[in-house]
């Protein structure tokens, strides 16, 4: 409710410092207070009731004098001040939420805020449905930008479904994502079982409708292929990979944001889904995720953001801006002083940072001379190595390095640069980003330019190389 969102997203209340506490009263004018039966009343809600004082519209003077007793010794000017001052953004993070969500079953570890309280509502109407009469097989589409909430949506719909006797299963393409998520559960939970690698679920393993609700993070990252060089050949299958997952489920709910494909290969799209459910005779719903509290839940700066990596061609310039206190942005004249700034930050209690850059250095597979990892993120006098190749994870732990997907949530972090592939769908405090050869200004046209050949990754223009434009 609404005494829980803002506990949840108002720092004030959460910053013991302040000594501003938040309690919550409501008022049911239309209903009348000791009839019978007394419903509102009824002991089975005295837990509630003792939390939230509640009045009905024959007590008005009991609300009165409650009111009088809060509000009467003056300093609400500046108390409400205060709380209008207060930064708004989420008091506890995402994955230090998904061990309550998931292994004790409270889905409002993490608030959910406007639309994405529409989407969850679509989600478990749906379930409702598959459990009455109306048992056809659906699609979801769930669309947002970068921190809309769409991974917290899984997780609470996984929350909420956790006693109900349902298959549900997690899919997602991003290993990093997932092993973030399943590193915060408690050892031997059985919510780990819930998460799957999305080339999981071919018809040699999980009969058509299998499963009762699948939940696909990061969808837009959907290859073509449903299989690969490693599929036993009992295993292959002609199915696209999309219809590996739609045919499987009888809900299917894919978490998409368009904008952010990261390879040529990458197809997933909103329009995709909605074919491939066509095919398969389900019913298709989408819901579009606005709201958002990340960057400090400034949409001034991501409107900016958007504007000036996405600008139209018949603006002349962007028009969007944000204030500083809305955002903090800075641009550093050399790696190390940024770099610095991002270790002085992720040292403060409670605060993340990560240095992250453009896949615009190669990632070496073998260790240095010295048998450490090659800096192979070098400007100048300022050198880093990349996070850990796959090959190198069991050297690089006795070195005191993490392995790549764990880049984002473990301490040793901060020692490696990283790249979007173990970036995306994890929120930090702070982020450094270093500007490769590959992302130009150009200043006759004012606009941003890529340049294929300044970048080092060769999945990222060996498939599709147009889409690199």
């Amino acid at each position: 409710g609404y005494n829980q969102y803002l506990e949840n997203f108002v720092e004030i209340y959460t910053n013991p410092a302040e000594d501003t506490h938040l309690q919550g009263i409501a008022y049911c004018y239309n209903y009348r207070k000791g009839g019978k039966p007394d419903v509102l009343f009824d002991p089975k809600y005295a837990r509630l009731l003792k939390e939230f004082r509640t009045y009905a519209g024959n007590e008005v003077v009991e609300l009165a004098a409650t009111l009088r007793q809060w509000l009467g010794s003056g300093e609400g000017l500046s108390i409400f001040n205060k709380v209008q001052r207060s930064p708004i953004h989420p008091s506890s993070k995402l994955l230090e939420s998904a061990a309550k969500m998931l292994d004790e079953g409270k889905a409002d570890a993490f608030s959910l805020i406007a639309d994405q309280i529409v989407a969850r509502n679509c989600i478990l109407d749906r379930i409702r449905k598959l459990k009455g009469a109306d048992g056809q097989k659906a699609v979801i589409i769930i669309k947002g930008g970068p921190g809309t909430g769409k991974t917290v949506i899984a997780l609470h719909i996984m929350a909420l479904l956790s006693k109900e006797k349902l298959y549900v299963c997690y899919a997602t393409k991003s290993k990093s994502l997932m092993e973030g998520i399943k590193h915060q559960l408690r050892r031997g939970s059985q919510a780990k079982n819930l998460f799957h690698n999305i080339a999981s679920f071919l018809p040699a393993d999980y009969d058509e409708n299998k499963v009762d609700v699948l939940l696909v993070d990061e969808a837009h990252r959907l290859v073509k292929k449903a299989t690969n060089r490693y599929t036993p050949a009992q295993k292959l299958t002609n199915l696209s990979l999309i219809e590996t997952l739609v045919r499987s489920a009888k809900i299917s709910v894919f978490f998409i944001d368009d904008k952010q494909v990261i390879r040529g290969s990458e197809i997933g799209s909103t329009q995709l889904i909605r074919e491939t459910a066509k095919r398969y005779n389900a019913t298709v719903e989408e819901v579009t995720l606005k709201s958002q509290f990340r960057c400090n839940g400034s949409d001034n700066y991501l409107d900016w953001l958007d504007q000036v990596l996405y600008k139209d061609s018949n603006k002349k310039k962007v028009t969007k801006t944000f204030r500083p206190e809305d955002y903090e942005f800075r641009v550093f004249d050399s790696p190390q002083e940024l770099y610095q700034a991002i270790v002085a930050r992720n040292n403060e209690p409670g605060t993340t940072a990560r240095l992250c850059a453009g896949f615009c250095w190669p990632w070496s597979k073998t260790l240095g001379p010295d048998g450490n990892l090659v800096k192979d993120v070098h400007i100048g006098s300022f050198a880093m190595p990349w996070e850990t190749q796959e090959d190198l994870t069991s050297v690089a732990r006795k070195l005191g390095y993490v392995p790549w997907y764990e880049w984002a949530y473990q301490p040793s972090g901060i020692k490696q640069v990283g790249c979007i592939y173990t970036a995306q769908g994890f929120e930090f405090d702070y982020v450094g980003v270093i500007i490769g050869g590959d992302l130009a200004y150009d200043p006759e046209h004012k606009c941003l330019v890529t340049h294929k050949a300044a970048n080092k990754d060769p999945a990222l223009t060996k498939n599709n190389p147009e889409k690199f434009d």
